[in-house]
């Protein structure tokens, strides 16, 4: 099976302490806020905001964004097709230790492809992923393009440059969606924050 490890002879040591001990001495449930979008679409923006305000409520929660893992983790990874897919593999792992810790997990990756996605929900247990749809026009993520990423796009000097030369498969059922062409940063993190709330991750203020 290809999903199965490549070493044999391994078994999975379990621990003492229980997710649900976890989660009652931090006082809210772990999960995983998947924010996908095209670059510029304010993916890491909200994440940022939002790891301030949650951690201002005393709830724990950490940013793995997609910039900052292809530095250590993935480094080893372009932006082909295929490379796309294994980084998404290996956060979704990362993603899946840390909803299990309690920790709220935000990630901020493009993870253009569905296929990619579905495959981090099912890793994860019922309720676990929250994707998180920053979705924002291709014109306005243009606009912002503070890294200058866009205009090399069009230049033909990135090549598989999502929403140019790669293809960007919105959600087609995300549990959120964030129209932040249209929203204050601070509305959208309130959106957030209201999502987690009426679902029972934390509790209300």
């Amino acid at each position: 099976m290809a999903n199965e490890p490549k070493a044999k002879n391994i078994v999975w040591h379990p621990g003492d302490v229980s997710r649900e001990a976890r989660q009652k001495k931090l006082g809210h449930r772990g999960c995983t806020m998947w924010f996908t979008g095209l670059s510029g679409s304010g993916k890491s923006t909200v994440a940022v905001a939002l790891e301030k305000a949650l951690w201002d409520r005393g709830i724990v929660s950490y940013i793995l964004d997609g910039d900052n893992v292809r530095h250590g983790l993935n480094k080893d990874l372009g932006f082909s097709p295929e490379d796309r897919t294994e980084n998404i593999r290996r956060i979704g792992e990362v993603a899946n230790l840390f909803t299990d810790s309690g920790v709220i997990n935000l990630t901020a990756f493009i993870s253009p492809y569905r296929a990619d996605r579905d495959v981090v929900r099912e890793l994860m247990e019922e309720g676990d992923f929250i994707e998180v749809h920053v979705d924002c026009p291709l014109e306005e993520c243009e606009k912002r393009d503070v890294k200058g990423l866009y205009k090399k796009a069009r230049a033909g000097e990135i090549p598989e440059f999502t929403g140019i030369s790669a293809p960007y498969e919105a959600p087609e059922n995300a549990e959120l969606t964030l129209k932040t062409g249209d929203l204050a940063l601070e509305e959208s993190v309130a959106a957030c924050i209201d999502y987690l709330e009426s679902k029972g991750y934390i509790a209300k203020a």
